[in-house]
């Protein structure tokens, strides 16, 4: 079942926020909203799958600080 999780991250924050996150048809559409508001998609299932687990508004694990950030990075390169 395909999975898709939105951040949300600027400097005054601890660490990135989950701001939308689902499976299926709720998936589709977060990825919909992202082509058609310019945001850039990147795939990453393991955290996808890891980030739909944790409720709206929740600050990624630390576990996934890494990843996050080298993603964050990766979007800053190409906007």
């Amino acid at each position: 079942m395909e999975k898709a999780a939105a951040i949300q991250y600027n400097d005054d924050m601890p660490a990135p926020v989950v701001v939308a996150a689902g499976r299926g048809a709720l998936a589709k559409r977060i990825k919909e909203i992202a082509l058609e508001e310019g945001i850039e998609i990147v795939d990453q299932p393991e955290l996808a799958d890891a980030l739909v687990e944790l409720p709206l508004g929740s600050l990624i694990p630390e576990q996934f600080y890494r990843i996050v950030a080298e993603i964050l990075v990766y979007v800053r390169r190409v906007s």
